[in-house]
């Protein structure tokens, strides 16, 4: 679910035009958009403080076939949602899971993974590295 939530639209709109039969379904929950609470913990495990809201969006499907498919994305995207609970119950799917874990799932993550390490480079290039010299006036020296 992380990979089709983090993925671009565009990337799962070509993976869903690329499937040579779409399923129908019905919504068990069409796509809302709503606010989640973020949660942080000071120093990454003391006590747990609100940092804010966050936009999301979810749904739920069912596919004609029966599997029951679930999106929840950031941000206020319906198609996104939507595409990504379709894949969640495509995933579901005996003879549809090999292939979409394969082609759709893998194929996302490494998209991912080079976005990400393309923009950690970009920032890695305008990292300033600040040191503090000693000024030889501390008492206790």
């Amino acid at each position: 679910m992380g990979v089709l939530a983090k993925a671009a639209l565009t990337d799962l709109e070509d993976a869903f035009a690329a499937l040579n039969d779409t399923p129908s379904f019905d919504w068990v929950r069409p796509p809302e958009t709503g606010l989640v609470m973020v949660q942080g913990r000071a120093g990454g495990t003391g006590q747990p403080f609100n940092v804010g809201e966050a936009t999301v969006t979810r749904c739920t499907l069912r596919t004609d076939s029966g599997e029951t498919g679930v999106g929840y994305v950031q941000g206020r995207s319906k198609r996104h949602a939507e595409l990504a609970a379709l894949f969640d119950a495509l995933l579901q799917s005996p003879k549809l899971s090999a292939r979409l874990q394969t082609d759709v799932v893998e194929r996302l993550a490494g998209l991912h993974e080079r976005r990400r390490a393309a923009a950690s480079r970009k920032v890695k290039a305008t990292q300033v590295d600040f040191f503090t010299m000693v000024r030889g006036e501390d008492p206790k020296a």
